[in-house]
């Protein structure tokens, strides 16, 4: 498994993240496998893997936390906080108040004593960012997390985050973790640019666009049955109208593939391993197949004639639905925002 640097951190991570989304109730309900799953891909070279508090409500970390049992110190361990826990409305969010009891909850579950990298899973309007760094530059002095990261963001939040570290004497987030694959390529307008300005880690999300990039989703073929199609019935529904776009493209790409010799899934995640600003994409395997399927995709290296055939069929910078974007920010979905008077 070849080995990048993690920005500028001094860190050395595998090309290949391992993602735990899908391990719990939301998906794996197999403790047992989903740990052999773990302990396979770091047989294999992987040694960054990701997870998070609200991944099954906090059972993905458990699961993590028993899977690494013994290889802890081998492992660059990656969590998240922000998402909603339980009904208690302030176990959500990026306040001091839950940072400070969300991190304790983490370390517990995943049976360490400190998180490498530790995540805003998305940002929050309500609370000043300023607030949240303090929060997380406090936990880096206690030595309960190495560095900070944040996941989605917008570039200016990017920005943002940078320049608030530096004049008000924060930890600097370190890494980012967007949504990027072949059909989704957004953040190639800014957020790669931005990225690599700064020297910030890219461990991007859904390199197999939740599925689509799999194989699974072809025209003629019956709707795949997923716990993510039951919880996106929007992004995942093959008759959706919005989402041709993205049924024609996997069309030309699946041909693609076979002309360059290929499985589909190793010509998206290889596709996202070629862009210079991307440090590690995480795959996220529900079952052994499926990670023994992704493992071969970090030896990939694609030509420049499949790279230019692939921007033919979805161009630089385009993402072919918004519902692949991940955030939507208040300013889009909040009405008031975007008009005077109600009337």
């Amino acid at each position: 498994m070849p080995l990048r640097p993690f920005g500028r951190t001094g860190v050395k991570v595998s090309a290949l993240a391992l993602g735990t989304m899908m391990f719990g109730s939301r998906g794996n309900t197999d403790h047992d496998d989903s740990i052999r799953i773990v302990h396979r891909a770091l047989d294999a070279g992987i040694n960054l893997v990701d997870t998070a508090d609200v991944y099954s409500q906090g059972e993905s970390e458990e699961i993590v936390g028993k899977a690494l049992l013994g290889r802890r110190d081998d492992v660059f361990l990656a969590t998240k906080f922000h998402g909603q826990i339980g009904e208690n409305p302030n176990h959500f969010g990026n306040s001091r108040r839950w940072i400070v009891r969300a991190v304790e909850d983490s370390l517990r579950r995943l049976q360490t004593d400190h998180i490498d990298l530790y995540q805003v899973h998305r940002p929050e309007e309500d609370t000043d960012f300023d607030d949240t760094l303090g929060a997380l530059s406090d936990l880096v002095h206690q030595g309960k997390i190495r560095y900070i990261g944040t996941s989605t963001f917008e570039p200016s939040a990017i920005v943002e985050g940078q320049w608030i570290a530096e004049r008000r004497g924060r930890e600097r987030v370190v890494a980012e973790q967007p949504p990027y694959s072949i059909l989704a390529r957004g953040i190639e307008r800014e957020v790669l640019p931005i990225a690599a300005k700064y020297g910030l880690a890219v461990i991007p999300w859904s390199p197999l666009a939740g599925g689509w990039l799999t194989g699974k989703y072809r025209v003629g073929a019956a709707q795949p049955s997923t716990s993510r199609g039951g919880r996106q019935p929007g992004r995942f529904e093959i008759g959706e109208p919005s989402n041709a776009g993205k049924l024609a493209a996997v069309e030309a790409l699946a041909l693609l593939a076979e002309q360059s010799g290929l499985s589909l899934i190793h010509l998206a995640l290889g596709f996202v391993l070629e862009h210079p600003a991307v440090t590690a994409p995480i795959i996220g395997p529900r079952t052994f197949e499926q990670l023994e399927g992704q493992l071969g995709a970090a030896q990939i290296r694609l030509s420049r004639d499949v790279l230019d055939e692939i921007d033919k069929i979805v161009p630089p910078g385009v993402t072919l639905s918004s519902r692949d974007q991940g955030y939507h920010p208040p300013a889009l979905t909040d009405l008031s925002r975007r008009r005077r008077s109600a009337a």
